[in-house]
Parts: C-alpha cells; structure tokens; sequence
C-alpha cells in the first residue's frame, strides 16, 4: 500500500522539499568571514606559544552559508508548534504563547540574580504567588520553588526524607519502588544511598496493600510511587497504602509528573503524600526541559517543610525577603532561586486559565480514553480499565504479521505524526504509550486514530511496507544502538 492511497488522504504526513545538508566544516573555505573584522587599532603582540595551545578548529563561512544552514536543519525539526506529540509519561503539550510574552516582559527577563532584594520586590512577589497556587492545587503546607527540574525535584524530595530520617537518629537504608514508578525514580533514589526495592503489581497494574505490608519493615524509609502510574492508571489503594508506611515510621514520595491527571479534583495531602514534586511543563505548560531550563517544584506536608532547600521567600507585610535560617535544610539545590523564566511561565498559565484548571484536567483525561476507546480490539490493550492521562497500547496483535512497535512508530512519521512513546514502561512488553494532553482537538485526534487504524491494516495485509519505514524522512532506519555506544562527533 503506497503513501498516496487513498487510506492516507487524511494524514498530514506528505512529499516535500527535504534539504540534504553537509556538516559546516564541508562547507568551510579559507578566507570566508560572516562579519567584517574591523582594521587593528593596537600594536601587534606575539605571545608565547606554549600559553596559546592549538587553535580551535572553526570553519570559515560567510554570513549566506551560516543563515541558511541552520535554516535547513529548522526545517527537520519536529515539536509542539508543528503537530500532535502524542509521548506518554514526557508530556509534550501546547505552551500558549501568553506565557512566553510574559516571561520576556522587560522587568523579568532583564533581572539580574545578584540584584538586592530591594530591587526584585516583584519577581519575589510572583514567586510567592506561585508557591500559594501550588499549595492550593496540591492541598499541601509548603512549598521550595527552587529545583530546575522534575528529576532535581525528585532528587530534592528524597534528600529530605533522608533528612527526615537522620533527624530521627536512625537511618534506614531501602525504599520501595513500584515497576508503575516514574522512571527517574530509581536513580533518585540511589543517589540518596537507599536500595530501590521492587512491588509486585495486582493484575490490575496497580499497588496492593498487602504487598506493602509484606515489604514495608524498620530499614524501609518509605515509597516512592506515582499517581496515576506510568500506566495511566490511578493508583486506587493509595491512602490506605499511605497509612501502612506512615504507621512503621516511613514517608510517602508522591512523583508528581502525572498532576495533569488530578489538578482541581485530588487533595494530595489528603492521599497520605508526604513529598512531591511537580513537573510544571507536563501541568502547567512550560517549556520541557530537555537540557535546557526547566522547573520541579517540591511541595510538602507540614512535618517536612524545616528541611525544604533555603532560601525561602517569606511575606512580612507587602514586602518580600529571602529567608536562609534553618538548620534542618537539605541546602541550597540551585545557585540562586530556581529558573525565573519557566516559573513565570507557569504562572502565567495558572492565572489565564483560571477556574477552568479543572477543565485542562477533564479534557486530558477525556482525550486519552477517546483514544483507548477507538482503538481498543485494532491495537492490543493489556489494561482495559478506564485510563486517566495515558493509555497503553502494545504490539501483540501486529506481532502475528511480524510488524513491532518500533515499525508502526516509523510508519507514523510518515503519516505526519510524531510516534508515542514507544517500550515503556517497561512493565508492558512492546509498550506503545499514548498521551495526547488536552490540547489537542477531536479532529486532530480523529487524524491520529485514522492513521493508527491505517498502520494496523497495512500490517495486516501489507506487513512489508509498515517494515521499511520511515520512507519520507531524510534517514530512514538509523542503527540507534550502535548511534549511543559509539558516537561519531566531527569537527
């Protein structure tokens, strides 16, 4: 079946104008300049070879050669502003462009982060602002702004258990870690030296507590568990499961990346959730962090609030101040308060949305079983129950024509769509990982079933042709293990 059948005349995915593009350093010819280097107005200085090293290897291009390279390469790009991006468990959702207006306002993006406090009364009062949201969104009693990442706010949430701990004189060394955790979670937990320690999930791909109490002992400093899991799937036992820990002298990490499942309708404190953190670009559209800048807040119930990071923004009348006296605190994640520019963000999107929060709730949870439902019997589903956020499909039926995950993830690249998440979490095996947020509209995702739909009935008929894509894409089958074990970096 050829891309311009007929089954395909609604996808987005077409033939286009793909510029092939070589390496700058192929492009480079001595003597090209970008800029005209101004005439030597300082006498001439020659400095000793052995303090000076080898010259970097730049290459020479004009100005024409550098704008239109990286104007090529911005054409492979592929991101929230071009289409559905479909990622479970990351959450790539329209960032509304109000927020980044309000984060390039002149008074925020002009900050310096050693002005004095007297000078920054209003991004403190912001910060402030945001930390009452969050507290009001969550249910919880305190809040630190300051993690520049979900995985830094893990990090964060499992120092101060350990702090906790030590506080209390005696250290406990284990903690229990649902294969439904997020999957940072085990790392964040060993890096605080504790021994991540698996649960058996129910058939139902949720926690027991009879499994808790099997495991939950005096060397246990709590859970680290994720609600709704990585399954989509809203952990129904967690208070009484929340219970069990606290009652053998654990604290309970609530992974917060999923809230976007629970805003306006859970009371975290109200589960048991000792500590949790929040990835504000899955919640509260920021930009995801990739690298670059990103926010993790940690918010807490009382009992863990004289161990969050310093400083803290404290409110004395209608001013703001830093406060750093608290001998409990874990100590400063971040060299100075957190990334200003992202929390803006975030709390630009708060106040425009509004009391519509809870709307942004329903309609993710909707659009992710609209899908479930229109896919359910064309694709495999090992968890037929009601989804929240996500839904998890796997490749069972399209393995019988010996077609896999990783083939139907190609062949929608050339559809126009970007594929899900693809083998996670790992609990389900050739795992396909759906998350379409609620951003998405019932057309846009209409056009992805249809494809999806369109994917299983090549598999079925025309198994071939879903095995050779992508066939659009300027590299079609890259050998993606021996691209991460032996990089090639030229230049």
């Amino acid at each position: 079946m050829s891309h311009s059948s007929n089954s395909f005349n609604h996808c987005p995915g077409a033939r286009g104008l793909t510029f092939r593009e070589s390496l700058l350093w192929e492009r480079s010819r001595e003597g090209r300049l970008a800029l005209s280097v101004p005439e030597q107005d300082v006498p001439e200085s020659n400095l000793d070879p052995s303090l000076v090293g080898d010259a970097p290897d730049l290459p020479e291009l004009s100005e024409v050669d550098v704008v239109r390279h990286y104007t090529r390469l911005s054409t492979w790009n592929y991101g929230v502003d071009t289409g559905m991006y479909p990622l479970g468990s990351c959450t790539m959702k329209y960032n509304p462009k109000v927020n980044e207006q309000a984060a390039a306002l002149p008074g925020f993006a002009d900050l310096h982060p050693m002005m004095p406090e007297s000078c920054v009364q209003g991004a403190l009062k912001l910060m402030y602002e945001l930390e009452r949201d969050l507290l009001e969104i969550t249910g919880m009693h305190a809040v630190s702004l300051q993690p520049s990442a979900g995985a830094q706010g893990e990090l964060a949430g499992m120092l101060m258990i350990h702090a906790y701990h030590s506080s209390k004189g005696k250290q406990r060394h284990k903690i229990i870690m649902p294969g439904t955790a997020h999957g940072t979670n085990p790392a964040s937990a060993a890096l605080c030296g504790y021994k991540p320690v698996p649960v058996e999930l129910s058939s139902d791909g949720i926690v027991t507590p009879d499994a808790i109490r099997a495991l939950m002992d005096e060397d246990t400093a709590g859970i680290m568990i994720t609600n709704p899991n990585t399954l989509g799937i809203f952990e129904t036992h967690i208070a009484e499961i929340s219970k069990i820990i606290h009652e053998r002298g654990g604290l309970v990490y609530g992974d917060g990346a999923n809230m976007n499942a629970l805003m306006g309708y859970a009371d975290i404190e109200k589960m048991g959730i000792d500590v949790m953190h929040l990835n504000v670009h899955k919640t509260f559209s920021t930009p995801h962090g990739g690298g670059g800048p990103g926010a993790g807040p940690v918010v807490v119930r009382d009992i863990l609030e004289p161990f969050l990071p310093v400083p803290r923004i404290k409110k004395e009348g209608d001013r703001y101040r830093l406060e750093s006296n608290a001998p409990l605190s874990i100590g400063r994640l971040h060299a100075f308060l957190g990334n200003f520019s992202i929390l803006v963000r975030a709390l630009s999107f708060i106040r425009t949305t509004g009391k519509n929060l809870k709307d942004v709730t329903e309609q993710a949870v909707l659009n992710a079983n609209y899908v479930k439902a229109n896919l359910k019997g064309v694709y495999n589903l090992p968890f037929p129950q009601p989804s929240m956020h996500e839904c998890i499909f796997n490749d069972a039926i399209q393995q019988k024509n010996g077609v896999t995950t990783l083939d139907i993830a190609k062949r929608l690249i050339d559809l126009g769509y970007h594929p899900p998440t693809v083998y996670f979490p790992l609990v389900v095996d050739g795992a396909l990982m759906i998350e379409p947020t609620e951003s998405e509209s019932k057309d846009e995702l209409d056009g992805f079933i249809a494809a999806m739909k369109a994917i299983a009935e090549e598999a079925k008929n025309s198994p071939e042709t879903v095995k050779a894509a992508p066939e659009n894409t300027t590299i079609q089958r890259p050998d993606e293990v021996q691209a991460a074990r032996r990089l090639i970096l030229r230049g």
